[in-house]
């Protein structure tokens, strides 16, 4: 299960992002990639020592933890910092699966990846991202200052770019929730406990969406 988050970012964030990576060097992204993924992964990353990358990477890090959206769907324990990718024509990313375990040390689960597209769809051709899971392929391409997150157990890739220049951030979170299957459930639950919150705050049937929401967090949170 995916979801589509609008307006992660404002406008003037973009902005700023966009003239911060203007100054920004960019390195083989393959030097960030897993064994498996960097025979399939043509793009550029921002290095290390690149000026401005950690001013980038707090503005996101933050805009997704002040995201109810993203709070109410992935239920982050921790979101690693981003890598800020750049794609040219001829640039791709084919299919692959993200590491299971990140970090320094690979301490930490990846459940859940999130891509936040930094610049707008029409400005390139290609570059968009496919999810392929049991249900078949999911195809993304999104305005900037969007995020779309999904599972990061499933296969994915970016199609190529045959024309402009794509920007994206793209980072991981481990949930408090490790099963995707529970998970779901529970983002189900917290829509219905909202709208009858909405529809009727005064009714017993209401209460009980709220505790059950509450216990099932309570008997699978880790």
């Amino acid at each position: 299960m995916l979801t589509c988050i609008p307006d992660v970012l404002s406008r003037n964030e973009i902005r700023q992002i966009q003239d911060w990576i203007g100054a920004t060097d960019f390195i083989d992204g393959k030097k960030t990639a897993g064994f498996r993924a960097q025979r399939v992964k043509h793009n550029e990353q921002a290095g290390r020592n690149a000026p401005s990358r950690d001013e980038i990477n707090s503005l996101i890090l933050r805009a997704l933890n002040d995201n109810a959206e993203v709070r109410a769907f992935a239920m982050p324990r921790k979101v690693q910092t981003p890598l800020l990718s750049r794609y040219r024509p001829g640039m791709e990313y084919g299919l692959h699966v993200d590491d299971a375990l990140m970090g320094p040390s690979r301490q930490w689960r990846s459940d859940l990846s999130i891509t936040v597209f930094l610049n707008q769809p029409d400005e390139y051709e290609g570059g968009a991202l496919e999810i392929h899971d049991s249900g078949g392929c999911q195809s993304v391409k999104l305005p900037a200052g969007s995020a779309v997150i999904y599972p990061a157990l499933t296969l994915h890739r970016v199609t190529p770019i045959t024309d402009g220049l794509r920007l994206a951030a793209v980072t991981w979170a481990q949930s408090i929730i490790r099963d995707p299957a529970r998970r779901e459930i529970l983002q189900d639950m917290d829509q219905v406990r909202r709208q009858m919150a909405k529809l009727a705050p005064e009714s017993p049937e209401t209460d009980l969406a709220f505790k059950t929401y509450a216990n099932l967090m309570r008997r699978w949170a880790e």
